[in-house]
């Protein structure tokens, strides 16, 4: 099997499929490489595919009336995005999509894998399988927005971030985006942020260096992530 399908079964969407279908998603699939900061689409283009990301980190985000962003989304490697078109009956994006750093995407048609669920319900599991994780994980940050303070908010994102790292180690975060689009994506100021982490760090609950941020105490940084 080769080193690119091993790619694709990152995404739970990709995983159920079997050999042959993945290996027509790889051949049909179109390569797409974005320098930082560059477009993939504008809210309102027309909508044709769905995208993978290979490397590097996208930003899902709509434009409000007065111009400003609200960051939906970070998309990192081994994710999909733009998939829940398949369902929607729309023709046209509903977010802007625009690269946080050079990033590898893999294009997917949406017509022609519309057409292999109809020849597969595994694979129709698959996508409900990961629509419903996307919702719950959406359905999580309202409750987040709506019910935690902004330093609720700040460690909930931090637990997040470091949730899926080894036992025993200090757990530790390398920021990969500005403060600015980290505080668009918790609803918060950007100045906001840098109280909070600022406070936390004062607390003796993180240290920050730079873009470094350690967790020195993990069980007072839940305890400001349940309570806000």
């Amino acid at each position: 099997m080769s080193a690119q399908h091993e790619e694709l079964r990152q995404a739970p969407l990709f995983a159920a499929l079997d050999d042959a279908r993945l290996e027509r998603v790889r051949q049909r699939a179109a390569p797409v490489r974005l320098a930082s900061g560059q477009m993939l689409f504008h809210q309102d283009d027309p909508a044709a595919r769905f995208y993978f990301v290979r490397d590097g980190r996208m930003r899902l985000f709509r434009l409000g009336a007065d111009g400003g962003e609200k960051v939906i989304e970070l998309i990192g490697p081994g994710q999909i995005f733009a998939e829940a078109l398949l369902f929607m009956g729309t023709e046209r994006y509903p977010v802007c999509a625009a690269a946080l750093e050079p990033t590898r995407l893999l294009a997917i048609d949406g017509a022609d894998f519309k057409a292999m669920l109809r020849e597969s319900p595994e694979t129709c599991f698959a996508l409900l399988g990961d629509l419903s994780r996307r919702l719950h994980a959406m359905i999580a940050e309202i409750d987040s927005l709506t019910l935690l303070s902004a330093q609720g908010r700040v460690a909930r994102w931090l637990l997040g971030e470091v949730g899926g790292q080894d036992a025993g180690t200090q757990p530790s975060i390398r920021l990969r985006v500005s403060k600015a689009v980290l505080a668009s994506r918790l609803s918060i100021k950007p100045e906001t942020w840098s109280r909070v982490t600022r406070r936390l760090s004062e607390q003796g609950i993180v240290q920050v260096s730079g873009d470094l941020i350690e967790i020195l105490d993990l069980d007072a940084l839940r305890r400001a992530g349940e309570g806000g």
